[in-house]
């Protein structure tokens, strides 16, 4: 193939952090109170603003509680496991490798005797076979295998336990059900593109509910704690957050989130990622050697869009040197410029993982595909020299 010539503007594809929105500068950031107390006046107003925002954007029901936690996601959804898991059995789902860590987690450190529903990287489990008198822990969308849950119809309306859901490479992209959903967890880093290590969590009334007068057999870390002595911890969800808070990531958030809010809120947000899906999914369509990871059209994630190479010269090769290939393109279009970190996540099967949410440009992903057919044709040209 002939070397393309039309480069992408931003070349950031990375899953997590991922792209600032469109227009970004470090000016964005001029109104972050630097060298102030989260607990002051100003600092306290910034996290309430930030929680405010996050929950009208994303419309999270008025009688949820919504706080920011440390630790990005992981400490968003281990503060949900650790303080609310224990009065009933727990149904885990997993099929990336983020609810493996759940599933590993719930039963090697809580040891608790948990059913584990276990999918290879690109298929679900069986959503039918949940049992929703208990509690049940899942990804809405799988970031290291590209596959979603379709839709929140197999979440039961009447169910005994608790639908406690990592959402962190879904809201602000995906259309959740939030009235099938306990628990949510998010962090920055994903469809917004904001910075690393904190992370938030939603909680209906029922969760709040089991918080308040369950008391966990198990020490819970301070880091984790979201209630003491049968008392919700409360400043949490009004921005007392149990550790100090970046005020410049804060900022940066309610940046994003104003941003998000200029286009058209939720539905425009979930427009674009949408948009970028497509782009991805049209060339897959009309390509002889990539395909999606995720075998069913409605579970394919449009955020963490992952890939794998079909082209028979590679699927006859040993997985080592499958994934050698896969490696080899990402790096050829990494050291060019035209597309960063867009490998497949280290546990996953080898292959391509592009990001699509909201902050990335549909002209970008346009721009990349070109590079994409000519990057695999001139590594397979190699290979073949050197075979």
């Amino acid at each position: 193939m002939t070397r393309p010539t039309v480069r992408p503007e931003r070349p950031l594809f990375s899953s997590g952090p991922c792209a600032k929105r469109p227009g970004w500068t470090l000016t964005s950031l001029n109104q972050a109170p630097l060298g102030r107390s989260h607990r002051a006046a100003i600092g306290k107003a910034r996290l309430a603003d930030l929680i405010e925002r996050s929950r009208k954007v994303l419309g999270i029901p008025a009688d949820y509680r919504v706080g920011i936690m440390a630790g990005s996601d992981t400490g968003a959804i281990e503060a949900a496991l650790w303080s609310l898991l224990g009065p009933r059995p727990v149904d885990v789902l997993a099929w990336d490798s983020f609810g493996l860590d759940w599933a590993t987690d719930i039963t090697d450190e809580l040891e608790l005797t948990a059913h584990v529903q276990k999918a290879p990287y690109g298929a679900l489990p069986d959503l039918g076979a949940v049992d929703w008198s208990h509690d049940v822990v899942f990804t809405w969308n799988g970031t290291t295998s590209g596959v979603r849950v379709p839709n929140g119809d197999w979440i039961a309306a009447d169910r005994q336990g608790l639908a406690i859901c990592d959402a962190t490479s879904a809201v602000f992209a995906m259309d959740l059900p939030w009235d099938r959903l306990d628990v949510v967890t998010w962090s920055w880093q994903k469809v917004l593109g904001g910075e690393a290590a904190h992370g938030m969590i939603a909680l209906s009334p029922r969760a709040a509910a089991r918080l308040a007068e369950h008391r966990p057999t198990w020490p819970v870390p301070k880091i984790f704690r979201l209630a003491k002595n049968g008392k919700i911890a409360e400043g949490v969800f009004k921005g007392e957050t149990i550790n100090t808070p970046s005020m410049l990531c804060v900022e940066d958030q309610i940046d994003a989130l104003r941003w998000g809010e200029d286009i058209g809120g939720l539905a425009a947000l979930i427009q674009r990622s949408n948009k970028n899906f497509s782009v991805i999914a049209d060339w897959v369509a009309r390509s002889s050697w990539i395909d999606f990871l995720a075998t069913e059209p409605a579970t394919r994630s449009t955020t963490s869009v992952c890939l794998k190479i079909v082209d028979p010269r590679v699927t006859r090769l040993p997985q080592a040197e499958q994934a050698a290939i896969a490696a080899a393109i990402a790096k050829k279009l990494d050291a060019d410029g035209i597309a960063h970190d867009i490998g497949s996540y280290r546990d996953a099967p080898p292959g391509l993982r592009i990001w699509c949410g909201a902050t990335v440009d549909a002209s970008d992903l346009i721009a990349l595909l070109p590079w994409l057919d000519w990057a695999f044709d001139d590594v397979m040209a190699t290979q073949q020299k050197t075979a």
